[in-house]
């Protein structure tokens, strides 16, 4: 054998040894069959581990603060009287969202969204491994995935965070509708100026409720999602307005795209600029008082104040915007216009309260509680710690003509019974000694009850609550609206020495103004709130209640108040206006108080003006305010019932009372005796007795009649001034005005009585 063939037999001797040798190197660890078998286990292990995260991962209860919304209270029109909440949100049903504004989300958001499982995987798995490189948020979520995150999970940016979020989209979207997923993610989703949800979103940008939004407004705040900040019009750079409007084209071009709407349509679309954002409505002036009492309202009648709190509400009131703007006018023309505090201290003290009633329906049409928070917290027209005065008197001659009361002499009390109306006349047939004194120290003859309430003479109405009997007036009061737990049983009360409200004054006169039936003025009209996803109104107490006057009773009553307005004490401020009117004033101890409460067929205003101290809220004298003297309820209050009045009732002025009754001022009197009015024997120093204008009363149904002796007398004679008492009042020395020094003479700068 040759060197060639040996050398040769040698290589090939080498070669068929290396298929035994070990390999060495990387070789020995990556061939492809390891490669695929490593492949394969890891996805076997996340198969296993995704199955085992599913069925570990439960749906969760949403997260509070996605379920936080705020309580939506409104004008009677359904116009936005406030928001109120920790988060502006109002969550509404799809139904309530127009079909093609539904479908801007899903063009902007996830056109596959009808079709898919709920997740995007691949844009998810982008989403991941941004997330694990660091690049902060990542889009590629489906409208599910979003509505998860919104809904039960958190914003945060984690691998964790977002395999929850895969898991429970898929259950999610496994368990609820599309139309469902679709409403939590509109009603969730954050659109900028602090509006959560579409509603809030549809009043911060374009000022109207969720049904009234355009295809193309739907398209601006479906676009907006992506960049609430940064796609705000009125805020956002030339930059941002460029992208928001091309993200607002592409909506719509998608929505072509997917056959929601044509191309002819689409072609007739603008852009839909927001508004200008403004401030959300709060608790500020008036609005802070009638929140505060609808809340109260709500509360008495069951709701739960904890349920309420948490959101969701829509609470709509009686209150008509326009009258409610007309009170606040009428207030500020015709007293705080008035009003220098810095010339006159005692204008700093003077308050006004307000409650306006619609008889028929009972409900609040307007309220004034002052100037608002935080310069008053305490609501003037729902406050009852002032004394209403004689604006209590016809309450007296209701439960009188209710109960068939008859006088001393056993006759029946009507409007044209003759009473005894000298100064200080003491009471007969009460167990407590009284003998009152009338404004001024006016003495009058004989006259009747219709001419006592037009002037508002004290002594008739302290003889008649002995005659009807002074448990039974306190029990009409109650039946009536008021409080019985501040009326106190005594010859006091005639003189409408307890505490009243403006709105439980209201109630009452509108109770005669509605023949009887009883009103409780009510300022919520509708409550809604969700229960299970679903607007739920819930029943409230009728404002208006049974019959608890006779028709005639009542009707008499607003006959007799007629001429307070026409002949009386607020004849100044209220007769030459165009409308019917019927009414009372009255006027408190010391000048602390003083009222108008009046009504029209149509409207019941009670309005109330107080004297209060800024410091510390104690009860002072109105005396002074304006630059004038006293105050009375003839003045700023009747007039500012008067001018709210005819701007309230606008077309309707010419209405007239319906009523059932032949007595009254209300209907045509026949002649009568004239009795004469005549100073008294103790005149206040700061007067001087001077001659003073006949009385006509109407006509008398019984003769003329002395209520003290029983005999009839000649109701033109003059009384006797020497049978005045000295002042009376052994119930606790209410004198019902003000105290007087020994003898009955009044301080010079005293108010005497009540009127």
């Amino acid at each position: 054998m040759g060197r060639a063939e040996a050398r040769r037999a040698r290589q090939g001797s080498a070669r068929r040894a290396k298929p035994n040798e070990k390999k060495s190197g990387i070789r020995r660890f990556f061939t492809w069959k390891k490669l695929l078998g490593a492949f394969l286990g890891v996805c076997l292990l996340g198969i296993l581990g995704f199955i085992g995260l599913y069925l570990y991962v439960d749906i969760p209860k949403g997260n509070s603060a996605a379920k936080l919304q705020s309580n939506v209270y409104k004008y009677s029109d359904g116009k936005v009287l406030a928001r109120v909440g920790q988060v502006n949100r109002e969550s509404v049903p799809l139904n309530r969202i127009p079909k093609d504004v539904q479908r801007t989300f899903v063009a902007a958001e996830n056109k596959t969204f009808y079709d898919d499982s709920g997740v995007d995987l691949k844009g998810t798995l982008r989403g991941v491994l941004n997330t694990l490189r660091g690049q902060g948020k990542q889009g590629g979520s489906t409208i599910t995935q979003q509505y998860v995150k919104n809904y039960y999970l958190s914003q945060e940016q984690t691998v964790s965070r977002k395999l929850q979020e895969i898991v429970i989209s898929l259950k999610v979207d496994n368990k609820f509708s599309k139309d469902n997923i679709l409403a939590g993610y509109i009603n969730t989703s954050y659109y900028g100026r602090g509006a959560y949800g579409i509603q809030a979103a549809a009043q911060a940008y374009y000022g109207v409720d969720v049904e009234k939004l355009t295809v193309s407004q739907g398209a601006y705040l479906a676009s907006l999602l992506q960049a609430p900040s940064q796609y705000d019009w009125t805020s956002a750079t030339k930059a941002g307005r460029k992208l928001v409007q091309e993200r607002w084209a592409y909506t719509l071009d998608n929505m072509v795209e997917m056959k929601w709407i044509s191309a002819a349509d689409r072609a007739k679309q603008t852009f839909a600029k927001p508004k200008a954002p403004k401030p959300l409505p709060g608790l500020t002036g008036q609005t802070s008082y009638l929140v505060k009492q609808a809340k109260q309202e709500l509360f008495a009648q069951g709701v739960d104040e904890t349920e309420f709190e948490a959101g969701g509400w829509t609470v709509t009131l009686g209150i008509d915007k326009k009258k409610q703007q007309a009170l606040e006018k009428s207030v500020k023309r015709k007293l705080t216009d008035d009003l220098d505090p810095k010339r006159r201290k005692v204008d700093g003290d003077a308050q006004l309260g307000a409650t306006s009633v619609d008889p028929k329906s009972g409900h609040i049409v307007a309220m004034y509680g002052g100037d608002g928070y935080p310069k008053h917290y305490t609501n003037n027209a729902t406050r009852s710690d002032y004394q209403p005065a004689s604006t209590f008197k016809p309450l007296i001659l209701a439960s009188a003509m209710e109960n068939n009361a008859v006088t001393q002499e056993g006759l029946p009390i009507t409007p044209n019974t003759i009473y005894d109306g000298r100064n200080r006349r003491p009471v007969v047939g009460g167990n407590i000694a009284f003998a009152p004194p009338n404004e001024d120290e006016d003495t009058y003859g004989k006259i009747s009850v219709q001419t006592a309430t037009n002037d508002s003479v004290n002594a008739v109405f302290a003889q008649m609550g002995a005659d009807v009997g002074l448990e039974e007036i306190k029990k009409t009061a109650v039946d009536l609206g008021m409080d019985g737990s501040k009326i106190d049983a005594k010859p006091a009360m005639t003189l409408g020495t307890m505490g009243a409200s403006p709105l439980q004054m209201a109630g009452a006169y509108a109770t005669l103004d509605n023949h009887g039936k009883k009103v409780t003025p009510t300022l919520v009209k509708k409550a809604m709130h969700p229960v299970n996803g679903v607007q739920t109104e819930v029943p409230l107490k009728d404002p208006i209640g049974d019959q608890v006057l006779s028709r005639r009773t009542a009707d008499t009553l607003t006959s007799v108040l007629t001429g307070v307005v026409s002949d009386g004490t607020a004849s100044d401020a209220v007769k030459n206006t165009a409308y019917e009117a019927a009414g009372k004033t009255g006027t408190s101890d010391d000048n602390k108080s003083a009222w108008f409460v009046g009504y029209t067929p149509k409207l019941v205003t009670a309005v109330g003006m107080f004297g209060e101290s800024p410091k510390g809220g104690t009860q002072v004298s109105l005396k002074g305010t304006g630059g004038g003297g006293r105050v009375n309820g003839g003045g700023y209050p009747a007039r500012v019932w008067a001018d709210y009045t005819e701007s309230a009732l606008g077309g309707s002025t010419g209405a007239e009372f319906d009523l059932d009754t032949d007595l009254g001022a209300g209907v045509p009197p026949t002649p009568t005796p004239t009795p004469s009015k005549t100073p008294s024997s103790t005149p206040s120093p700061s007067k001087t007795p001077s001659s003073t204008p006949s009385q006509t009363p109407s006509s008398p149904s019984v003769p003329p009649t002395n209520s003290d002796s029983g005999k009839p007398s000649d109701p033109t004679t003059p009384t006797d001034p020497s049978s005045s008492p000295p002042t009376g009042g052994a119930d606790g020395g209410d004198t019902g005005g003000e105290d007087k020094p020994p003898g009955g003479k009044p301080d010079d700068d005293s108010l005497t009585g009540f009127r």
